[in-house]
């Protein structure tokens, strides 16, 4: 199974296990599947133990395809350690992206 896949049917992104700037080539079949959506697309990142700021500007760029088209990003489940990047890298602060509502992230 790959560690970050796209589900066409509820246009959701699942992202898991670790992700970093060495499995970036292979999140990039399911992150182009993501910006042909014709809604807009979750997030889930509710199984990624650990992810580097290559995983953020990845979704930063399908965000702003996304918006491109009218759409939005909604991001959830995110664990504490991600949830600190997240806002480290200003990710949640990006027009287009939605977070489920979050202590950390309000």
């Amino acid at each position: 199974m790959p560690i970050v896949d796209f589900d066409e049917t509820s246009a959701t992104l699942r992202c898991c296990g670790d992700e970093d700037r060495s499995t970036q080539g292979s999140r990039r079949q399911a992150l182009v599947r993501a910006i042909r959506a014709q809604s807009n697309v979750t997030v889930d990142l509710s199984e990624l133990a650990f992810a580097d700021s290559s995983v953020m500007l990845d979704l930063a760029v399908l965000a702003r395809r996304l918006r491109v088209r009218g759409r939005e990003l909604l991001v959830h489940g995110a664990q504490p350690q991600v949830q600190a990047l997240i806002k480290h890298v200003g990710l949640h602060r990006l027009p287009a992206v939605r977070f489920e509502p979050s202590p950390a992230l309000a």
